[in-house]
């Protein structure tokens, strides 16, 4: 099979195709043909520092959709030829992909493989976030800051589906539609912590009741100061520069800040479930799309590494190996 290897950490340019054996299920596993693998700023983060256990080489990428082709010994609960969807599973980036069968979700037939593949971790991720870590309700204003993005996207709508209002914040003029065409009420064109002057007159003076940060280290102290009195900010943007330091005593209006581990999302085989059904749901049904805004060929990874590095893109980027 095929697949895009890392051997050395460092830029774009370190994603390779390469010919590896096809892989076998273990017990408990199964092997997938991989129709299609979502790109994130994760792995640019795999790319350059090295995934969580730190071996290299590494085939990147952690979530797409495909077919099971293959089914280890004692795996039960899938037959050979079923669609499934997955996220957190390391190896996306290739034709074929084992995985322990507890990580691999039923795909309904009316959904198709790019939608399931799109929405297993950005999906989760805004969908954890407005029901969750941040629980949304009528009527309550929110920030959403890279709005036209994958997350920011799905953010808008998961908000609006809840009944909320949302402020938009995108980095330029061309994606400033797209923040409109997913549902922001308003949307505000800002780099760096310019956005605090129009968003505090969207708000009357008053901020808003949550933002949702993935700006990074730059945007994180305007963020702090367009949260209302007892207001929520949800910063989830580490991988976008460092880590911003932060002193309690510094923070204003008696805010609450939280920082949401993707773990958190989806503890549970349980809850895996039970947040894709509903997303699956909200696809069906037309109040999410998934916004896909690039498709690759497995050999291309480079550039679409080099694509999603440059805040230029929108919506979502995926593989087609």
């Amino acid at each position: 099979m095929r697949a895009i290897l890392i051997d050395r950490l460092g830029g774009p340019e370190q994603l390779r195709i390469t010919d590896q054996p096809d892989p076998r299920p273990g017990p408990g596993e199964i092997r997938v043909a991989v129709a299609v693998a979502g790109v994130n700023f994760m792995d640019t983060g795999t790319r350059r520092m090295g995934p969580p256990d730190g071996r290299i080489p590494v085939v990147p990428g952690v979530e797409g959709a495909g077919r099971v082709v293959e089914l280890g010994e004692g795996a039960t609960g899938l037959s050979v030829g079923d669609r499934v969807a997955w996220t957190y599973v390391y190896g996306s980036y290739a034709e074929q992909l084992v995985m322990p069968v507890d990580h691999a979700v039923p795909v309904p037939d009316d959904i198709s493989d790019e939608a399931a593949a799109s929405i297993m971790l950005q999906g989760l991720t805004a969908h954890h976030f407005v029901t969750e870590a941040a629980p949304v309700s009528p009527g309550q204003l929110t920030l959403v800051h890279a709005a036209a993005g994958g997350v920011g996207q799905k953010l808008v709508q998961l908000i609006k589906a809840r009944g909320g209002r949302v402020i938009g914040l995108v980095s330029g003029e061309s994606k400033a539609d797209i923040a409109r065409r997913a549902g922001a009420d308003d949307v505000v064109v800002s780099t760096g912590p310019a956005f605090v002057e129009p968003v505090m007159e969207l708000s009357g003076g008053e901020g808003v009741h949550t933002v949702f940060d993935g700006g990074g280290e730059t945007t994180f102290r305007a963020s702090t100061s367009v949260v209302r009195r007892n207001g929520t900010l949800l910063y989830f943007g580490p991988l976008i520069g460092s880590v911003p330091t932060l002193n309690l005593r510094d923070l204003p209006n008696s805010i609450k800040v939280g920082y949401p581990v993707f773990h958190d999302h989806i503890p549970t085989r349980q809850a895996l479930l039970r947040h894709t059904a509903d997303l699956f749901d909200m696809v069906r049904d037309g109040r999410l799309t998934t916004g896909i805004g690039g498709r690759y060929p497995l050999a291309d990874a480079e550039q679409a590494h080099r694509d999603i590095e440059s805040r230029t893109t929108t919506g979502k980027l995926v593989l087609l190996p």
